[in-house]
């Protein structure tokens, strides 16, 4: 099937998944620089009284002569109407940074930040919540693919080398940045029982949206470059639903011997749910060894 088909087709399907309140799964593949690549997703929602409110975006598009990869997780707050215009607008605002291909590091940075000032414009629109994110992006080069993953908030990116997890995003915790949050007037509560929040209400120090909280917010994002080689086994984002429950290594150990990103996908869903994990779950999984 041709990139252009797929990510048609799995535009559809994500936009499908979140119109439903069960598990939704699905999967593609392509060549980037003559290396298959395969991708597979899986979404649960968690035991919360409120609709879903995690998205996702698995696509494959061509920007030039080069072919893109395009694997997102956003996971909202008080509302779905930010992760949703995320899905529909972040990667469009990306590629349209004229530098993308020349400093793509650069273009990611630019795009989050205006994509959180088109949210604020919007807020009578949009509503006061707001979403983290974490983006990766494949870019075909020659004989080379290269990754460029970027993140706000708490999903994570995780690849695995030769069996072995790094993270590529950071966990942006209040309590990592307080400093600067009580530089703009903010303050960091640390409630017993309770983990540290921004202003005593978010969980993350970095969010788009959030227009009540934004003037002691950040939506600059963590970037960060890897080229995919043969030691690059797969990429794993998710949300904090599945990492608040499953430690870095131990999702890449629980699907190192499954060839299906999509079953690899739903395995790490599953795994999340039977440890009791009660927030919504959304996983991608991208497979370089195919």
């Amino acid at each position: 099937m041709a990139g252009k088909e797929i990510y048609h087709k799995m535009k559809d399907k994500v936009k499908d998944a979140f119109s439903s309140s069960g598990p939704e799964t699905g999967k593609g593949k392509t060549k980037l620089s003559g290396r298959r690549v395969k991708h597979g997703y899986h979404l649960v929602k968690g035991k919360s009284n409120h609709p879903m409110e995690d998205y996702l975006v698995a696509e494959y598009r061509q920007v030039g002569e080069h072919d893109l990869g395009l694997f997102a997780i956003f996971d909202g707050h008080l509302g779905h109407t930010v992760p949703d215009f995320l899905r529909a607008h972040l990667f469009d605002n990306i590629l349209s940074e004229p530098e993308f291909l020349s400093d793509t590091k650069n273009a990611i940075r630019k795009a989050y930040l205006l994509t959180d000032e088109k949210i604020l414009e919007k807020a009578a629109e949009l509503g006061r919540g707001g979403s983290t994110a974490v983006t990766a992006i494949l870019i075909s080069s020659n004989d080379s693919v290269k990754l460029v993953v970027a993140n706000i908030g708490d999903s994570r990116a995780v690849i695995s080398k030769n069996g072995k997890a790094e993270q590529l995003s950071v966990d942006h915790e209040p309590s990592m940045e307080r400093e600067i949050i009580e530089e703009k007037g903010g303050f960091v509560s640390n409630l017993p029982g309770d983990v540290p929040r921004v202003d005593g209400q978010l969980a993350v120090a970095r969010a788009f949206g959030d227009r009540s909280l934004k003037k002691h917010l950040s939506s600059e994002p963590h970037v960060a470059e890897e080229v995919i080689d043969e030691s690059s086994d797969f990429l794993i984002l998710a949300s904090d639903g599945l990492w608040k429950v499953m430690t870095n290594q131990e999702a890449v150990d629980e699907i190192k011997d499954i060839r299906d990103a999509q079953a690899a996908a739903k395995h790490l869903t599953e795994q999340a749910v039977n440890r009791k994990s009660k927030d919504d779950i959304s996983c991608v999984v991208v497979n370089f060894h195919c």
